[in-house]
Formats: structure tokens, sequence, C-alpha cells
């Protein structure tokens, strides 16, 4: 009985009512695994990836918000979350852990063998991202690393060797990582500074929308430079057209740091995301 009032506690746990977090992470996932199929992927893959994703981001999530259970009551923005609120203690957050590592297991050995070691460095970064914000002033660095394992991932997995499409699409990553958790930390600052925990929008300081902009002009060029590189037609040309019009859009939003609005800007990504793979999808 209790598991069954517990349950939708769980569910927001993993952040299932906010599919971005998960979007963000599938669509360069995907990129990786048409790249890598070169515009072919096993439907078996394709799956197994999907859902690999959605596993692994509700598994950050839930480590995510056991590692800030004493912070989280003190953030106007996150005072509602289960363990916050009290709805959930912390062992069932770390059962809930748990058992989506076991389901994540699962997956990962319908993978060829040679994708396994992959897993344990994916699986440390996913548990020690939560901490970086107490440790380093650009936690957003190793919240990128982490959310662009599936590119290395998808390659090995159609053993695909690591060619200079694999490395723009991984620097391309990285960077756009670095621009949207930035615009989420802008919405958190002021609850960041009176905690005392480290973000990208703190470091950057007066000049956030600045080093925002200069990462998105990154991002578009190196979209460029994957184009230029795998000779794409004009379609993909459209998409990336359209990405620098959804960054434009974005540096609108937070011109004035809004909260709400930094936030809003963080969430309109994951169209940025969805438009470069349906270019992939539609040109490779």
């Amino acid at each position: 009985m209790k598991l069954h009032q517990d349950f939708p506690h769980y569910l927001q746990l993993m952040r299932v009512d906010k599919p971005i977090g998960w979007l963000l992470l599938l669509w360069p996932t995907l990129c990786a695994v048409w790249l890598a199929s070169d515009g072919d992927p096993p439907a078996q893959i394709v799956w197994i990836f999907a859902l690999g994703v959605f596993v692994m981001r509700s598994a950050g999530c839930v480590i995510n918000d056991w590692a800030d259970r004493d912070i989280d009551p003190k953030v106007e923005r996150t005072t509602g979350r289960p363990l916050a609120s009290g709805k959930l203690s912390a062992n069932q957050a770390l059962g809930l852990f748990a058992v989506l590592c076991a389901v994540a297991l699962t997956l990962l050995l319908l993978l060829p063998e040679r994708v396994w070691p992959w897993s344990i460095p994916a699986l440390l970064l996913t548990v020690i991202y939560p901490f970086m914000k107490r440790v380093i002033q650009a936690p957003q660095l190793v919240l990128g690393i982490a959310f662009s394992f599936g590119i290395p991932m998808a390659y090995v997995a159609l053993d695909h060797a690591f060619n200079a499409a694999f490395w723009l699409l991984l620097a391309t990553n990285i960077c756009w990582v670095l621009v949207y958790d930035s615009e989420y930390a802008m919405s958190d600052r002021e609850d960041d500074l009176k905690i005392g925990i480290n973000s990208t929008a703190i470091l950057f300081g007066n000049r956030d929308k600045i080093i925002i902009g200069a990462l998105q002009v990154v991002v578009v060029s190196l979209l460029l430079s994957l184009m230029l590189e795998l000779n794409l037609n004009a379609f993909y040309g459209i998409s990336i057209a359209l990405v620098a019009a959804l960054f434009l859009y974005q540096q609108w939003l937070i011109r004035n740091r809004d909260r709400a609005l930094c936030f809003a800007a963080f969430i309109n990504n994951g169209w940025v995301g969805g438009i470069v793979w349906f270019g992939l999808l539609c040109t490779l």
C-alpha cells in the first residue's frame, strides 16, 4: 500500500514529469547513433540507447536530489521535490537509484561486450556530478562530459572509429551543454550565491550573456564544420540556420536575467537538439 502511495513521488524524483533532461541527453546520443551507422542504425541499437538515456537520466536526477537533499529546501524552485519536501526518504531514493542502475545494466548487457567498460566512467560521472558544484567553479564542465558519454558508447557499439565527425560532435555537445546549463544556472544564481555553491552563471558574472553568446557561436561553427566534413546537403544547412535563430531567441530571453525567462531559454534547447538530429536524419 505504501509503495502505491509513494509511486507518484518516485516518478517525480525521476523527473518523469519534466522530459527536457531526457531530450537533452537523447538528441546527441541519437546523432551519434546515426553518424556511426552512416544513417542506417539497427532498430535494436536505437531502442536500447533511447531507453538507456531515459533510465540513466532518471538515475542522475535521483542521485542529484539525494546529494542536494539538504540544499533543495533552501532553493525556491526545488522546495517541492520529494526529498526536499519529505515525501520520500533518503534511503528510498538510494533504493530507487539501485533499481534504475539494475535496469541500465540489463540494457547494457544487450549491447556488444566492447561497450561494457565504457559504462563504468559513465556511471561514475553520473554519481560525482551532483557534488561538483561544491568543489569546482564550473560544474557544468563535468555535466558536459557526462551528457556526452552516449556519443562514444554509440560509436563503440556500432564498431565505428573515432573519426573527425566524432570529435566534432563531441565538442559540439560539450559546448552546447555549457550553453543551456549556464542558462539554467542563471535562473538559480541568487539562491546558489546564498547557499554557497558554484555554477558557471556565478563564475561568468556580468559577462554571462556574452560568454553564453560566444559559446553559441562556437556550437554553430562546429555544426558547420561537421556539415563540411560529411559533405551534407543544404537541408542540414537549414537546420543549422534554425539553431542559430533559436540561439538568438535565447539571447533575447536572457537579456534582463529574469529567472523565469532564463529557465525558458534552457527549455528552448530541447528544440535545438531535435533540429540537429532531424537534419542528420534527412541528409545521411
